[in-house]
C-alpha cells in the first residue's frame, strides 16, 4: 500500500534526490572549475565576488593581499572534498547562472520528478527547496532544464546562506519561518541524506528519504524515515486549511 503524507509545504533537496549526483559533481563542477580564476579577475567591483573572494581568504587562512591563484587553489581544494563552504556556493552559483544563460548548461532531472513536481503545484501543494548550492544556482538550474523552464513551480528557495548547514534543525525551523510559519508537522522534506532528514525531523518535519538506485546513499540506513526509491512510490496530498 502507497503511503501517503498529508501536507502544506514539500521542501527538496536537489543533488541525489531530483537531479542524479554526477550532474553536480561532474557535469556543474567540472563547468565552474576553469572558471573560477576568471571570473573572480573579471568582476573585481562586484560586491558579492569580493565578499566570496575576502571570506575565502580568511577561512583558508591566506594573507589579505593573496592573489587569484591562491584563492583558486583553496577553492579547488574544496571542490574536491565536497566541502559546503558559502563562499565557494556564491561563485560557483554565479558561473552557473551565467552557463545556463548561455544555454552552455541544461539541467537534467530523474525522470519522476517533474510529473510529481507538476502533479503536486495542481494538487495545491507549496513547494521550496533547501540545498546546499547557492539560491542563485538553484534558480538558473530549474531555469534551464530538459522539460522548460521550472522557476514558476516554486515559492521559496533556501541555501546554507539564507537557512544554515542542512544537518542542524535550527535551520529547518528557520526555513519554516521563512514560509510563513506553518506548523512543522505540515511540512515534508525529500532528501537522499540520511542526517538532513535527522535534522528536519527534529525540527518537527514529516520526511522522505530518497534512496536511489546508484546515488551515493542507495544503501545508507535512515533509521525511521520513510524511505522511497522514487517519488512515485509514495503520495503527498494537501492537508485541510485550519
Amino acid at each position: 500500500m502507497t503511503d501517503t503524507l498529508h501536507a502544506q509545504w514539500v521542501v527538496l533537496d536537489i543533488e541525489g534526490t531530483l537531479m542524479p549526483t554526477a550532474g553536480v559533481h561532474v557535469v556543474l563542477y567540472d563547468y565552474a572549475r576553469p572558471r573560477l580564476g576568471p571570473w573572480i579577475d573579471a568582476h573585481p567591483d562586484d560586491p558579492t565576488v569580493a565578499s566570496a573572494v575576502a571570506r575565502v581568504k580568511a577561512e583558508a587562512g591566506l594573507p589579505a593581499d593573496a592573489g587569484t591563484a591562491a584563492v583558486v587553489e583553496v577553492l579547488h581544494a574544496w571542490m574536491t572534498a565536497d566541502r559546503k563552504a558559502a563562499p565557494l556556493k556564491e561563485l560557483q552559483g554565479l558561473i552557473w547562472q551565467d552557463g545556463y544563460a548561455r544555454g552552455e548548461l541544461v539541467s537534467e532531472y530523474f525522470p519522476d520528478v517533474v510529473p510529481a513536481l507538476r502533479a503536486w503545484v495542481a494538487a495545491g501543494l507549496r513547494l521550496a527547496v533547501f540545498s546546499s548550492g547557492s539560491v542563485a544556482g538553484q534558480v538558473a538550474s530549474f531555469s534551464t532544464t530538459t522539460e522548460g523552464d521550472l522557476t514558476t513551480l516554486f515559492r521559496h528557495h533556501f541555501d546554507t546562506v539564507n537557512a544554515g548547514p542542512k544537518r542542524e534543525s535550527a535551520s529547518y525551523a528557520a526555513i519554516a519561518e521563512g514560509l510563513g510559519g506553518p506548523t512543522p508537522g505540515r511540512i515534508v522534506f525529500l532528501s537522499d541524506v540520511p542526517a538532513e532528514l535527522d535534522a528536519a525531523a527534529e525540527a518537527g518535519w514529516k520526511t522522505v528519504g530518497l534512496a536511489r538506485d546508484g546515488e551515493p546513499y542507495a544503501t545508507a540506513d535512515f533509521g525511521e524515515h520513510l524511505v522511497a526509491k522514487s517519488l512515485d512510490e509514495f503520495r503527498v496530498v494537501p492537508d485541510e486549511e485550519p
